[in-house]
């Protein structure tokens, strides 16, 4: 799970200078707990912002701005109830003053009430529609409640409202990543990470979705910084643990799992992780204490008895751990790792058809399961999915669509190792466009350029296309990147080992082509979206890291220096 982020990100006083002008006692009161908060001195802000607000003088406006600030100082301590009383009092003396709702809202969020804040950032945004905080905020509350269509348009509303802004791109990115698009995702928390390169939560959420095309490499390197920013974080070491398991280095797996129940002696899934990566090392024993331990913290994980009864099949007991395959799918019927366990099970049994369909169950629930995808490998199953449907009509030259579950896919019996995923940015199903081989120097490179729903526009429904690049050599995707939106067209400038792309949102990225260039690139570059992509199940190419230049960094705001 995330930490949450919002409360700090987009809570916005204002100082003085603000309404109306304010006694002059007051003022310097008023900037004295300014200066204090900038600082991360919440209780001395509280104290100024206090002194400031015993002026009788005060006009009911200007009162309300110190109310408002107060009230953020207050959230900031975690007094929530006297902040909730502060913005009350402002929004009673200033019902036009729009950053009241947005903060006010933004608690309320934090606070588990995403229904009510919605309210009031829909107040926000009547009384001032260019507010991009407020918009970002909204976005935020509409992914809690689900509603994640209504989430991207105000993500992408605020994000061009404010570019460079690390916050909306980052939770655009997360709401990507929810839906299945983890390249839009890779894209968007690249973003983030170029606009502020110490954003922690954007180079984690970074490495869940290069894990989710199976980048596990790169995910490391991702992983990597957002501990340095974070060294005492758990979930981390847990996730980095995850990633060096995928990537079949299991003494650093177990390194970063064992610091993750030294950091929280009490992480039944820190345990469970540790004791599957101990079987895998063939540390029976303790893999067993490590999983019986992660069942007492927590009797209802499915996930640890899923992995105990692996452990029971690779240490010789299937017989064993028969029962826990099934005490964990009565726990989490649904689960990747419970489908995974079950399929592990019937391999050692000699039911292979069954083996192999919940092999493919669990990958298309948790494409990041490797073992997953190397049991399949093993029993000799068709990495293309049962479930896959065919869609009439949506092909082109060699190339058809297919369908499993929501996804969409591009597969062709010429490229049998290259599975293209036709990330959908609005409603509809994709069509394919063109396919385009490019001639040397860029040899080995192709595009597919695919229709990519329908969203709402400015003026209007607007129909999006969007071009997966493809290195054919290496059977990767490169990326996926938007090429129209309405009358919005991208520019693409290739050149010989990269492509630069100005994209229909006025952002520039840029893809490394192929692999093994990125290794050794300029290291005081920031790295940028992902362009390994989906990959053979088996497969894990690290030869692949996409860059942008580095922008020259302005001075920090009051607004960067409180959010983030």
């Amino acid at each position: 799970m995330f930490r949450p982020v919002f409360l700090v990100m987009a809570l916005i006083p204002l100082f003085a200078g603000g309404a109306v002008a304010a006694p002059a006692d007051a003022a310097l009161k008023a900037q004295d707990a300014a200066t204090a908060l900038v600082r991360g001195d919440a209780n001395q802000a509280v104290t100024s912002y206090t002194e400031a607000l015993k002026d009788p003088a005060l006009p009911n406006d200007r009162r309300a701005t110190i109310l408002n600030d107060r009230a953020v100082a207050y959230a900031r301590i975690g007094q929530t109830k006297l902040a909730i009383d502060d913005f009350n009092r402002a929004a009673q003396l200033f019902p036009e003053y729009a950053a009241i709702y947005n903060n006010r809202g933004n608690l309320l969020l934090a606070l588990g009430y995403p229904d009510e804040a919605i309210k009031d950032f829909n107040r926000a945004i009547v009384l001032a529609p260019g507010y991009a905080a407020a918009l970002s905020n909204r976005a935020g509350a509409f992914a809690k409640v689900g509603h994640n269509d209504q989430a991207i348009r105000d993500y992408t509303a605020s994000v061009r409202l404010m570019p460079q802004a690390a916050a909306p791109l980052a939770g655009r990115g997360r709401v990507h990543l929810a839906t299945g698009r983890p390249h839009a995702a890779i894209r968007d928390f690249s973003r983030a990470v170029t606009a502020d390169p110490r954003f922690a939560t954007a180079y984690r959420s970074r490495a869940e979705a290069k894990l989710d095309i199976m980048r596990a490499p790169d995910a490391i390197e991702d992983l990597s910084r957002a501990i340095a920013f974070d060294a005492n974080n758990p979930e981390l070491y847990l996730l980095r643990g995850q990633a060096y398991l995928a990537a079949d280095n299991v003494g650093a797996a177990l390194k970063d799992l064992t610091q993750v129940v030294t950091l929280d002696p009490n992480s039944a899934r820190g345990y469970a992780a540790r004791g599957l990566a101990g079987g895998v090392a063939q540390n029976y024993e303790e893999a067993f204490a490590d999983l019986n331990r992660a069942i007492e913290l927590d009797p209802r994980s499915g996930t640890a008895f899923a992995y105990r009864a692996v452990i029971y099949k690779m240490s010789g007991q299937t017989d064993v751990g028969v029962k826990d395959a099934e005490t964990a799918e009565k726990l989490d019927p649904d689960g990747a790792e419970v489908l995974w366990a079950k399929a592990e099970i019937e391999e050692a049994q000699g039911r292979t058809e069954q083996a192999i369909a919940d092999f493919k169950k669990a990958i298309a629930l948790q494409p990041r399961l490797k073992l997953a995808a190397d049991g399949l490998q093993r029993v000799g199953g068709d990495t293309s999915g049962t479930e896959d449907r065919e869609i009439p009509g949506a092909g082109i030259d060699n190339w058809r669509v297919v369908q499993q579950g929501t996804r969409y896919y591009a597969v062709s019996d010429q490229f049998r190792r290259l599975r293209i995923p036709l990330e959908m940015a609005g409603d509809g199903q994709p069509r394919l466009m063109e396919w385009l081989v490019k001639e040397p120097p860029l040899r080995g490179i192709a595009t597919l350029r695919f229709t990519g729903g329908v969203v709402a526009g400015e003026k209007g429904p607007e129909e999006v296309e969007q071009v997966a690049i493809l290195d054919l050599d290496n059977n990767s995707v490169v990326g996926i990147e938007p090429h129209r939106e309405g009358q919005k067209v991208a520019t693409w400038t290739w050149q010989d080992d990269r492509v630069v792309v100005a994209s229909v949102d006025g952002a520039t990225d840029e893809f490394i082509l192929r692999a093994g260039q990125a290794r050794g690139a300029d290291p005081r570059r920031y790295t940028s979206s992902e362009p390994g992509g989906w990959a053979p199940w088996n497969q894990l190419n690290s030869g692949f890291q996409e860059e942008r230049r580095p922008r020259k960094r302005k001075p920090k705001t009051i607004f960067q220096l409180l959010f983030n």
